[in-house]
């Protein structure tokens, strides 16, 4: 089969391996499409540093071949899998999508949306599944401010906070304003013109620099904050000590402060399928790279440009 083959971080070339065989509780999968996000570059290049300490591999990836987000067709069987048949259409992670086949634990698998296509659902899972994790206790009526509201998890997480009936602030760049005005959001905001204001009862931060004093503030003495990621704190911890900090000040103040771990888990991608065929949520792909160019639609997404997800055709 042809995949995306990387043997040491910084580099990649399309390439040949040995179509796979599942495993006990694994399906194979015809893949058809994978999503791309941060995770994706910072797995190809390995930083920051600290990728490489907990446990994906301190020279080079463990991991040969690129990719998480996966949507395909079930072509095989593992033992003792009973979820799903051959020629089921599903979606969700495993190791290894950018290739013509991978295998993926059924744990971590979800029935395709219906009414979408291959290239949209492998857009939803990491992204759409950490936004809804992080927006878990919002409430009608709340007041959520989302940054980053631009990229794949904000774009996620202004509309699943808009279908938990909140009032949602979105921030982002000049050019991607109409993207999240059309996601729903009430108020957005251009941060290269001025910087939010008010009081919110939750921020999601995706991959944000804004202090933790500065975030403080602005929520409400009750509030949540939910940190995921963070793009600017250098090749070795890559902003990490900020989450520190969130989790020492936790315990002593009345505001909840903590860096979202979220899971691939079926059933969050089970949610997010309910959702989309209800029409609340809609995956946002602003472009569709073919398996050669992959490591073009990673350099895209690095890059900011890009307009909610991007995604690896097969």
């Amino acid at each position: 089969m042809k995949a995306v083959v990387q043997r040491r971080y910084g580099t990649a070339v399309l390439g040949e391996l040995d179509v796979p065989v599942p495993g006990p509780g694994q399906v194979l999968l015809e893949v058809r499409a994978a999503g791309v996000d941060m995770g994706t570059w910072h797995l190809l290049a390995g930083k920051p540093y600290l990728v490489r300490v907990i446990g994906f591999g301190f020279r080079g990836p463990k991991v040969p071949v690129p990719g998480r987000d996966v949507s395909g067709v079930v072509t095989g069987i593992g033992p003792g899998v009973t979820e799903f048949a051959v020629g089921d259409e599903v979606f969700g992670t495993c190791e290894g999508s950018f290739a013509e086949y991978s295998v993926a634990p059924v744990s971590q698998l979800a029935r395709k949306p219906a009414g979408i296509s291959f290239a949209e659902a492998a857009a939803v899972p990491i992204s759409g599944g950490t936004a809804l994790q992080g927006l878990r206790e919002v409430r009608a009526g709340q007041r959520v401010l989302v940054l980053g509201a631009g990229g794949g998890v904000g774009s996620y997480g202004v509309q699943i906070a808009k279908a938990r009936q909140a009032h949602v602030t979105g921030v982002c760049s000049t050019r991607k304003m109409d993207l999240v005005r059309s996601l729903g959001a009430d108020e957005v905001v251009d941060y290269t013109v001025a910087d939010f204001t008010g009081t919110y009862d939750l921020i999601l931060d995706c991959g944000g620099n804004r202090s933790l004093s500065r975030l403080r503030k602005a929520l409400t003495p009750r509030g949540t904050l939910v940190l995921v990621g963070a793009e600017t704190g250098g090749s070795l911890t890559g902003g990490f000590e900020r989450a520190l900090r969130a989790a020492a000040l936790n315990p002593f103040t009345s505001q909840k402060l903590f860096l979202l771990m979220s899971k691939e888990r079926a059933d969050v991608f089970d949610e997010l399928r309910v959702l989309i065929e209800a029409g609340e949520v809609k995956p946002p792909v602003e472009r569709e790279f073919p398996l050669p160019e992959a490591l073009n639609a990673i350099d895209h997404v690095y890059s900011r440009r890009s307009l909610g997800k991007v995604v690896v055709t097969i």
